[in-house]
């Protein structure tokens, strides 16, 4: 089984990358050669007058331009990349903090109505982020919220909170009520049975609610458009700005800057990896 396996999971994982790796040649391009009308796998040099070819060395200059302010832009593009990391983070702890205590209450206690509240809470999804964005601009206005990291992160919170809740409701519910009964009969309170059982046995469902929180905010675009234009710009909203550039597109720095964006998402999926997996599969085998 083992070649076999190697045999399906070598071409897929090429296929796969093989965006990421156009990405990568097209950064070292000159914007010449990432513009051309012949596509070219391997970058390669332009020929003298003598139709010699010159000797080709990738340039690094893309993502020299990241660390600079240009035309269309107010501010590096390593500025909204921060901001991106700061929104994203803070927005997928709250979601999953808030999410899992939620749902520990609507999996553990009788509540009046929760199945009507439930599908209050994902009745929130129903409709597209930018059918409301004209309310959600003149509420945020009135609390002086636009254009700031709090007013994107309070959104995005608001916005992923249904997904964590349903989602860590599953997992909660296939956690034995026995451990937490066994904690309160030998005297945890129970904050503190929460804390030391639940918390635990809910890391792996935990880990897949925080990485679909994380790619939702850090992809939005809609929104961060909407209500910011100078402080909390997020990458998104970057690269659609340099379509003003006059210039035209710089495709090289682009794809440098696309590069470098998607780094936060597989470094925080790596580090979650080893609960990423039991949490998808959590609840299908019976015991």
């Amino acid at each position: 089984m083992t070649p076999l396996r190697w045999l399906v999971i070598v071409p897929y994982f090429g296929l796969a990358s093989l965006p990421l790796v156009w990405m990568l040649m097209t950064s070292v391009k000159t914007k010449e050669a990432a513009i051309r009308s012949t596509a070219s796998f391997i970058p390669t040099a332009e020929k003298t007058a003598a139709e010699k070819p010159t000797t080709f060395s990738p340039t690094l200059q893309a993502y020299g331009q990241l660390a600079r302010s240009h035309t269309g832009s107010n501010a590096p593009f390593l500025h909204y990349l921060s901001n991106s990391i700061l929104i994203g983070l803070l927005s997928t702890l709250a979601s999953v903090v808030l999410g899992t205590t939620c749902a520990y209450g609507f999996s553990r206690f009788q509540i009046t109505g929760a199945q009507d509240w439930l599908f209050f809470i994902l009745s929130t999804r129903f409709l597209p982020p930018l059918a409301v964005v004209v309310p959600v601009l003149m509420m945020y206005r009135e609390f002086d919220l636009p254009n700031t990291h709090l007013g994107l992160i309070i959104l995005y919170t608001t916005f992923n909170l249904s997904l964590s809740v349903w989602l860590m409701k599953g997992f909660i519910d296939e956690i034995p009520r026995a451990y937490e009964e066994a904690a309160l009969v030998d005297g945890y309170t129970r904050l503190q049975a929460f804390w030391k059982i639940i918390v635990p046995q809910a890391a792996a469902g935990m880990a897949v609610t925080a990485v679909f929180c994380l790619i939702s905010a850090w992809n939005e675009y809609g929104f961060a458009l909407a209500l910011n234009n100078a402080q909390a710009v997020t990458v998104p909203v970057y690269f659609a700005g340099l379509q003003g550039n006059i210039h035209g597109l710089p495709w090289p720095q682009i794809a440098a800057g696309a590069l470098i964006f998607v780094i936060p998402i597989i470094v925080f999926t790596v580090l979650v990896r080893r609960h990423l997996l039991r949490g998808v599969t959590f609840g299908t085998i019976k015991q």
